[in-house]
Parts: structure tokens; sequence; C-alpha cells
């Protein structure tokens, strides 16, 4: 049975890869975007957000993949050529110009095919421009919808920020788009006119009914207004959803730590939809093999306080913030925090209970306990591996070996020619690599690209120039984006033969 037209996908974006000059900005990036959809790209600058959009615009050409348009290639067509009007952060108004004339700019312009027949009955079909009267009417409604009629003659330098960016929306659908494209246009506004905006955006988007796809790193947004929600990082998507799927069930802990505010803490089921963290076992609704190590979420919100003694564990308040609507209160589960918001209060230093209901609590399966390189030995007895050369212990490779004058023999005292040797290398996550910000005092550098707090520790993905990414846990605060070498004692390294 065919689809309604309502149903249908009106863009497709199909194995998306953009590269510059060696550097993967957007990498396997599948969407399908239906007819009147409101869908948002969310995520941290630099995640390839923006690139995806200029490449559905045509500002920017994929290295790989395919964009098609109502079923048509559009992958490689001028953005003049394509339905598609996009709205900046940077409103790009002309300020020599007034509101009607920045309005009607676009519309000057285009010429629409006019069938018609000639004196001698012969059917004619050529381009003309609008009428004058065609303009007047087209800038009318477009101001009727962003709620700014008679602001014709008005000047661009007399309007506040919030009226500047309703005409570059009108300015964007009076030429009749079948998409809208709009990157960070909030962006430059204040909060209170932000949120007011985002209203006005989701009515409009409701009145016009073509399809939006928006781009923001403010998760509020992204759930206030989206039918559609694409999380990115690092180029990728990390999860596709509506905005309940994205807060309530989260696909990993980045996707969780970036969409509103979460506890994230390590965990291990021990029985049939039962988990323990925070020394305790809590029910839960996710089922696991037992012995499964996962990431716990559990949303602030969910943690409900009671009297000492009467939940299911007991914590001690260690801070409490007033945040106008709620109280944010941090509270001690032996070393790890956790975070409570609630509109009662609480005092410092007393002992509380805590209740966490089992549909409070999303398991993400992470069995990830060490890092994993492929390396080769040299000729220092160092092994190579990750963009990094470090020392490591030869003799775990070959049972009864030992190093004698710096060279590895057999227990029989003869040489083992290992210089070349092809090996795995398994480093674990947890006080196993220290960071520095001495660049010559590690094995190898890298920016942090990534740190996600897990109750008593950080998590972070460090990653080197050639794109190798080393995670590790460690207690101090370290900022995204910091330079910094990683230190691996040799103890620490496990090697095994290829």
């Amino acid at each position: 049975m065919k689809k309604t037209q309502e149903k249908e996908n009106i863009i497709e974006l199909k194995n998306i890869k953009k590269v510059y000059n060696e550097v993967t900005a957007v990498d396997n990036f599948n969407l399908e975007v239906k007819r009147g959809e409101f869908v948002t790209f969310l995520g941290p600058s630099g995640c390839g957000k923006t690139t995806t959009l200029r490449m559905i615009a045509g500002f920017e050409l994929p290295t790989e993949g395919e964009i098609t348009l109502n079923g048509q290639d559009i992958s490689k067509l001028p953005p003049y050529q394509r339905p598609i009007n996009t709205v900046f952060q940077r409103y790009a108004l002309f300020p020599h110009l007034n509101i009607y004339d920045n309005i009607a700019f676009g519309l000057k312009l285009k010429t629409e095919e006019v069938t018609y027949k000639n004196n001698n009955g012969k059917t004619i079909t050529r381009k003309e421009r609008l009428t004058k009267k065609e303009i007047k009417e087209k800038v009318r409604h477009a101001l009727e919808i962003v709620d700014l009629e008679g602001f014709e003659k008005r000047s661009i330098d007399t309007l506040s920020g919030g009226q500047q960016q309703r005409i570059a929306i009108a300015r964007a659908i009076v030429n009749e788009p079948e998409i809208l494209l709009l990157d960070e246009p909030l962006g430059a506004l204040d909060l209170k006119m932000r949120k007011e905006m985002q209203i006005e955006l989701k009515s409009m988007h409701e009145t016009l009914g073509i399809t939006f796809i928006y781009v923001t790193h403010d998760q509020e947004e992204a759930l206030t207004m989206s039918d559609k929600v694409v999380v990115m990082r690092d180029g990728m998507i990390q999860q596709i959803g509506t905005p309940e799927e994205i807060y309530n069930e989260p696909k990993n802990a980045f996707v969780a730590d970036f969409i509103g505010e979460s506890n994230i803490f390590n965990g291990k089921v021990t029985g049939d939809k039962k988990v323990r963290f925070c020394n305790h076992i809590f029910d839960c609704v996710d089922q696991f093999p037992v012995g499964t190590r996962v990431d716990v979420v559990v949303r602030p919100e969910d943690v409900f306080m009671r009297k000492a003694g009467q939940g299911m564990i007991d914590v001690v308040v260690d801070s409490v913030v007033f945040k106008g609507i709620h109280y944010e209160i941090t509270v001690l589960c032996g070393e790890t925090e956790i975070v409570i918001q609630s509109i009662k209060n609480a005092e410092v230093g007393t002992t509380i209970g805590v209740d966490i209901e089992p549909d409070g609590i999303h398991l993400i399966e992470n069995n990830v306990t060490a890092n994993e390189f492929d390396g080769v030995i040299t000729k220092h007895n160092t092994v190579e591996f990750g963009d990094g050369e470090f020392e490591c212990d030869l003799t775990q490779l070959y049972p009864g070996s030992r190093i004698l004058d710096d060279t590895l023999v057999d227990e029989k005292g003869e040489e083992i020619n290992i210089v070349g040797t092809e090996v795995k290398v398994y480093v674990p996550l947890n006080g196993c690599i220290e960071m520095s910000d001495d660049a010559d005092e590690g094995g190898v550098t890298g920016n942090i690209i990534s740190l996600i707090y897990k109750g008593d520790h950080y998590q972070y993905i460090v990653r080197t120039e050639n794109e190798y990414d080393f995670i590790l846990d460690d207690e101090d605060l370290w900022n995204e984006n910091d330079f910094v070498s990683l230190v691996i004692p040799k103890e620490k390294i496990k090697l095994a033969l290829k």
C-alpha cells in the first residue's frame, strides 16, 4: 500500500561523507526527512551539523554519498536550482533596503513558466517575471505569517533582534520553498527572546506546512520545537528519535549527558531487571544478561528525597542551589555524587534517604573496560601503537622469557628476534593512563574531545593527531579541547601476540 503524501520522504541523505583536507567532518550520515516534518540537528560545536545543512542547501558538495529530493538526486545541483531556502544566524539582511525590498528581493529576480496561445492559436511557453501586484501580495502574506504587518516601509536598523530574525524568515518563506533550513537562527538573541521565538517558529511551521530542518546546540530548542531530533557528535549520528525518545531512552552516555541533566554511574546487572550502582541493588525496567556492565542514567527529577532510614539508600546532603522553580541538591553516597531536582529544600550536612523508581533508571550497555590497539615491537624494546611509542614488558609475550643486556631471551638464554612483531595492545580504562600538560612527558599527545562525569570520576576521550582515541578515567577535571600528553606506565600495558 502506497504511503500518503504527508508520510512520504521529501529528502533523503544516503551514506553522506564530507572530507576537508583529509579531515572527516561528516561520516556515514543517513537520514530520511518526511514532508512537513520539523527536524533538528543537535550537537556540540564542530560536530558536523552545519556542514550537513550546507550540503543540503548546496553550498557544500558531499565527498561521498547521495542527497535526494522527492526521489531525484540533487547532490551536485547548485543552490539556486534547489527549492530550498536558508535562514542564517547572522540574518544577512540588506541594510540599505527597507523591509519590503528585503523580502521582495528574491521575488524580483524570480521567473515562472507561463503558457498561453498567441493570435495564431499556437501554444507558447516562456519564463516571465512576477508582476508588481503579485510581489506585493506575496510580501504582504509573508509579513502576516511573521506577525509584522505594516512594517513594509521601516528600515532594518529600527528593528529589534527578534524582529530582524522574523524578517529573515519572511524573506526565506516568500519564495515558497519546499524546505526551509535554519542555521542557529536564534543564537544572537537574549534568553527571553529565544524562548518567544521558539514558540513563534513552531507556530510558523504549523501554519506553513513546509519542511523545517533546524541546526542548534541548544537542547531546549531541540526538545521544544522538533518532531524529530538528530543528535550528532564528531561528524556522526548518535541517535535519531522524537524529543521524548531522545530524553527518556538515550542510546549512549554522550546523548544522556548532552540532552538535559543526568546522573550517570558505572553499574553492573546482577539479576532479572536488577542493577547494582551506588553500592545498592535497584530494580529497573531494562533487561540485560547477568554480569553485563552498563552505564546507569538517572535524571535528577527522578530521584526522590525521603527521611533518613526510609529510602532505598541513605545519603549526606553536600550542597543546595535554588534554581527558581526547584532546588538542585547534590548528595553523597560514599564518594559518589547524586544530583536531585526537587521543590523541597534540604539542609547541607544532614543525612536523608533517597528513592529511585524502576522506570527512572535507564541502562545502556557498556562493556568497554580497556583500550585496544594494534601495535608493533620496535628495536628499542618498546611498542608503537595509537600514534605513540611506549616502554613495555616484553616478557609477557613469551612464558619463561627475560630481558638480558637489553635483549629478550627465552628460558634457555637464546635471543628472541622480536623487532617488527605485530601485537595486540590492551590498556585498561581505570587508573592506567594519566594526563599531563607537559607535551614531552607522555608517549603520545592529543586533544580531549569528550568528558562525561560519572558520579565520582570523569571519563575522557583523548584523540591523537591521526585520530586514534584513548579512553581513560580520571578524578581530576580537565577542559574539553585541552592539549595533553598521555603517560602509561609499562606495567599497565598488556600485550598479546597477534
